[in-house]
């Protein structure tokens, strides 16, 4: 364990422990409350409180005495899990959110050998891939995607130190993942430390727990070294993940463009390779991945469908698009903004969540939009209404903005969010298309640039 800290982090980092007052976090919180000072790094506690329990109280009370007695800062959080079809998962995700919200370098949790092993075997009833049979990382960041500083599941050292930049984002560290969960209890039998025990744990309802009372035990009677072994087991996944996953940057060197996979990339490849750069693609953009079925009909889809046909597959919270050639992760949460309007009073930058980005207007000279022009009636950023007009081009007739949306090849979802500049009723400037002739700044005349940029 000391190994694994040792290669991660560093002096003055904020650790974080998770802890919910079972043995495992406690003795967790034990050994770094015993090197924190030694190895100079701040160490906090976090208490998440699923308000499940009839005893979720004594438990959070529990956690204050244990951190009390070692002068340890704990925070306690109480969340609501929203109840569906797995209470395990809606706990999981409630507590993930109160990780986030944590000042730290590191969430530290507690997860043991037994739980990498039990986590294996979930995977491979529920038919995952390669990736979810990699089962848990010793390091990974917190947007979920397990990074090249991840340790060595066998040896204890990383391939590298996180570097500056790695380090801005929060990281979830299991430095317990290769010890058995009998070492752990040895442990804290040794140190005559106290803990408390989730009534919640010995209810085999949950597949967890039955795996973990009922199958491993039998399966350890005639496989001594089970849970060791299938721990290796996902060792092995996690390293075929990340070879698939450098397999996948590679073939997509030439098809990433702006944020999109050019379907004429996805069509060289193997079926196999396609489908794995697909993932990978898919998994850049934050989506959570879809089963094996909806997979496949998607990449059909985007390889066979006509070059002018309509293609969108839903992934949940996403949809897949195609559109000139490439396609395109867009979030469902991006609907019409047709409502919209803001007054711009010279800002250099407006945040504009409900279009999903930013504007920004840059002061300069000669180029982009005449300020003097924009003085003569109020500025308003909003979206297209339907029947607007504009002739970005002084050599040639004015023309509706449908057709010139239409020619730079924005795509249709796009359209409608798109953040349109006007000067009382006149439209000044669109994204992609360009400024309106009357509107553009003569040579050395005081003037703005506007940029668009949407997440």
């Amino acid at each position: 364990m000391t190994r694994k800290l040792q290669d991660a982090v560093r002096a003055g980092d904020r650790l974080v422990v998770g802890l919910s007052g079972g043995v495992d976090s406690v003795v967790l919180l034990d050994v770094l409350h015993r090197i924190a000072k030694r190895r100079r790094f701040d160490l906090a506690a976090l208490h998440v409180n699923h308000q499940i329990s009839p005893d979720a109280g004594r438990w959070a009370a529990f956690c204050r005495t244990v951190c009390r007695a070692r002068g340890i800062p704990l925070r306690v959080v109480r969340v609501t899990v929203k109840h569906g079809d797995s209470l395990e998962a809606a706990a999981r995700a409630a507590r993930y959110d109160a990780f986030r919200s944590q000042q730290a370098d590191y969430i530290v949790l507690a997860h043991n050998q037994d739980d990498q092993a039990e986590t294996l075997l979930l995977q491979l009833l529920r038919g995952a891939g390669v990736k979810g049979l990699a089962a848990m990382p010793v390091l990974r960041r917190d947007d979920g995607g397990r990074i090249k500083e991840r340790m060595k599941a066998e040896g204890g050292g990383m391939r590298e130190k996180p570097s500056a930049e790695c380090r801005l984002h929060l990281f979830i560290l299991r430095p317990l993942l290769d010890i058995p969960r009998s070492e752990i209890e040895r442990y804290a039998r040794q140190r005559r430390l106290d803990w408390i025990e989730d009534e919640s744990n010995v209810d085999t309802y949950f597949l967890r727990n039955f795996l973990r009372r009922d199958v491993l035990p039998l399966v350890a009677r005639r496989f001594p070294a089970c849970r060791a072994t299938l721990a290796r087991s996902a060792s092995h996944f996690a390293e075929t993940s990340q070879l698939l996953d450098e397999l996948a940057a590679h073939d997509g060197a030439e098809c990433f463009r702006e944020g999109t996979l050019l379907v004429a990339g996805l069509r060289r490849l193997s079926r196999a390779r396609a489908k794995n750069l697909l993932r990978h693609f898919l998994a850049g953009h934050g989506v959570i991945m879809p089963n094996a079925e909806r997979l496949e009909e998607a990449l059909r889809q985007s390889l066979t469908a006509q070059d002018d046909a309509t293609v969108c597959i839903d992934l949940g919270d996403h949809e897949l698009r195609r559109f000139a050639g490439a396609l395109h992760v867009v979030g469902k949460a991006a609907g019409s903004g047709a409502k919209f309007s803001r007054a711009w009073r010279g800002e250099r930058e407006l945040a504009l969540p409900e279009l999903d980005g930013v504007l920004t207007l840059t002061k300069c000279r000669g180029s982009g939009i005449s300020l003097a022009r924009l003085q003569a009636q109020p500025v308003t950023v909003r979206v297209r209404r339907g029947g607007e007009r504009l002739q970005p081009d002084c050599r040639r007739p004015r023309r509706s903005l449908k057709n010139l949306l239409q020619e730079s090849r924005i795509p249709p979802w796009r359209r409608d969010r798109l953040p349109l500049l006007f000067c009382g009723n006149e439209l000044v400037w669109a994204p992609g298309i360009g400024v309106a002739c009357e509107f553009q700044a003569a040579a050395d005349e005081r003037s703005v640039v506007p940029d668009w940029k949407s997440r």
